[in-house]
């Protein structure tokens, strides 16, 4: 259904409020999350403005960006305004950010360190709904050899195959390897099974030459590095 014309419209804005004209003189780095959403939207409702619609749906997930590129098309059509182009707009805009972090990523081609992992990782695992077990497997200089997931779960959790992690591990001449998965409830404590696994993989890897470098546990913004905190 077409969306009904409002007097809201950036156009019919004084020139300093707006967005679009406040990007071309100042550049994208100086607009806020809500003025880069409103140029999206284009206009608000009868009620409000772009910038005040933009300003309510960020609210609603906290002012997190991250969370608003999870709403759905549907979930976006619940806020008055928000018709279902607006909210494709929406949706597709979040979705190029994140693959664009993605790709950034995967120019990573050596882990220094845990950090460097998880930003190799997260934009792979970091906000799905479900828990996904990923290896990433590298050289003698630390660099990624190839990098693949090896199971996905449910809420609850994921099953992971030893002898499947060091086939590959041969089958790419690696000499360590990342362990990975990711906790959908955002909780970063290792659970006993995932203690239990990464001492499996351990004792496996060592009989063949292939060390267990890092566990990570991967949230939305965050991560739990076993190596860091010398539990591996």
């Amino acid at each position: 259904m077409q969306e009904k014309p409002t007097s809201f419209s950036i156009k019919d804005w004084a020139d300093d409020d707006r967005p679009r004209e406040k990007l071309l003189r100042k550049g994208r780095n100086v607009l806020s999350d809500a003025e880069l959403i409103a140029i999206l939207i284009g206009s608000g409702s009868r009620d409000e403005s772009a910038v005040e619609l933009s300003k309510r749906i960020l609210a609603s997930v906290g002012n997190n960006l991250n969370e608003l590129g999870k709403l759905s098309v549907k979930q976006l059509m619940k806020f008055k305004g928000i018709g279902e182009a607006k909210a494709i707009t929406i949706a597709a805009a979040l979705e190029m950010g994140r693959r664009r972090r993605g790709e950034e990523a995967q120019r990573t081609n050596k882990i220094n360190g845990s950090k460097d992992a998880f930003e190799l990782l997260q934009p792979l695992i970091g906000e799905l709904p479900h828990e996904e077990f990923w290896i990433v497997y590298l050289n003698n200089a630390n660099k990624v050899l190839h990098k693949e997931q090896l199971s996905k779960g449910g809420m609850t959790g994921t099953l992971v195959d030893v002898r499947l992690v060091m086939k590959h591990a041969l089958e790419q001449g690696a000499v360590g390897c990342l362990l990975a998965h990711n906790h959908p409830s955002g909780t970063l404590r290792p659970s006993r099974s995932d203690k239990e696994i990464t001492k499996k993989l351990q004792n496996a890897g060592t009989a063949l030459d292939i060390k267990v470098l890092d566990h990570l546990i991967i949230s939305q913004n965050t991560y739990y590095s076993f190596a860091d905190e010398g539990i591996l």
